[in-house]
């Protein structure tokens, strides 16, 4: 009997487990959790101070998209945003001539002209242009961007092999500072991006899309793009730089701390690395509060009410364990900074205001 009893219990179990396998095979990404625990939970329509977005672009295309983002804005707390276009030109003068429609609303940077970038007498052409985009509106240069191959953002064309610290570049970076036009530039990329896509990972559920290719010919790595900025700042100390995304130092943040300890010119902004930070709140915590007059406020997520909310839920509240795949594609867990009212305002308006032409 007892033989019986077990024979029947074994086959339960085999049963089981063959079962559970089958609903076990579950993509990677089609893994959408919710968070099982009954905690705090909050959506913040409105920041507790106003706001200025020293990150965003040209997302909306018509008068009716802008306006639509405008009262948004509106909704959320948000003073000014600063487009970042990328541009030069006729291109840049386009966009210039609809966003500034909206006065105070928005402020619109312009890009470097990288065209000839070989030849000789190039910087004297791209410093005629930079001045041009200043007396049509342009306040600041953004987003330049570097992941390893050169400078490659602005438009019409990249600067493959030309790096932020390049002598070359030194002239344009001055006049920038007699200006009073800060220089937003993105150097580097997540340092997973640069990690072999294997089970060890850690952003594995981006890895495919965001991989950072180190075969190119060439390409810096993270330590040397890095390196980079340093010496442009380093170069350029009457010039305000704005290292996006945490100078994508997320992962040791001791690295920005460190170029913040020897560079007053230098600020970052926390565009978009939201989810990147929000997993080790104690320790990012601990970041803004040791270098709350250097951090910046920015987005670089488009213009829905519900990425604002977002935003400030990490940086307001204490919600823990919550999840926005949508919003960041990763399957980490999400927890907010609770961060001091006197932080929140620093990051939030006042340190953009410092640096604003």
């Amino acid at each position: 009997m007892t033989s019986k009893i077990f024979t029947t219990f074994l086959v339960l179990i085999l049963t089981a487990e063959f079962s559970f396998g089958q609903e076990g095979d579950i993509l990677l990404k089609d893994y959408n959790p919710v968070s099982l625990y009954e905690i705090q939970k909050t959506s913040p329509v409105k920041a507790k101070f106003p706001v200025i977005d020293i990150h965003s672009h040209p997302y909306a295309k018509s008068i009716s998209e802008i306006e639509k983002w405008v009262a948004t804005m509106d909704k959320a707390g948000i003073e000014k945003t600063i487009i970042q276009t990328y541009q030069t030109g006729e291109a840049f003068d386009s966009i210039y001539d609809v966003y500034s429609k909206y006065g105070d609303r928005f402020e619109i940077w312009c890009g470097i002209d990288y065209t000839g970038y070989k030849e000789p007498g190039w910087t004297n052409k791209a410093i005629k242009e930079l001045v041009r985009c200043y007396k049509k509106g342009a306040r600041g240069i953004g987003e330049l961007g570097d992941k390893g191959e050169g400078l490659l953002y602005s438009k019409p064309t990249a600067a493959i092999g030309m790096h932020i610290d390049d002598d070359r570049m030194t002239p344009l970076l001055k006049k920038c500072g007699e200006l009073g036009m800060p220089v937003s530039i993105h150097v580097a990329e997540p340092f997973w991006m640069y990690q072999p896509i294997d089970e060890h990972n850690d952003g594995l559920m981006n890895a495919k899309k965001w991989k950072v290719d180190m075969n190119k010919e060439g390409i810096l790595n993270h330590p040397e793009l890095i390196k980079t900025l340093e010496n442009a700042v380093n170069k350029n100390p009457e010039t305000n730089f704005i290292a996006c995304h945490f100078a994508n130092t997320s992962y040791d943040l001791t690295i920005l701390g460190n170029l913040f300890d020897k560079y007053p010119n230098l600020y970052a902004d926390i565009a978009a690395r939201y989810a990147e930070t929000a997993p080790i709140p104690r320790r990012v915590k601990k970041f803004y509060n040791k270098y709350p007059d250097r951090l910046l406020y920015g987005t670089d997520m488009g213009m829905l009410p519900s990425m604002y909310s977002t935003t400030f839920r990490i940086l307001e509240t204490e919600d823990e364990h919550f999840y926005q795949k949508d919003l960041f594609s990763y399957h980490w867990p999400l927890n907010g900074f609770g961060l001091s009212d006197q932080v929140l305002n620093k990051i939030y308006y006042e340190n953009a205001k410092q640096i604003l032409h």
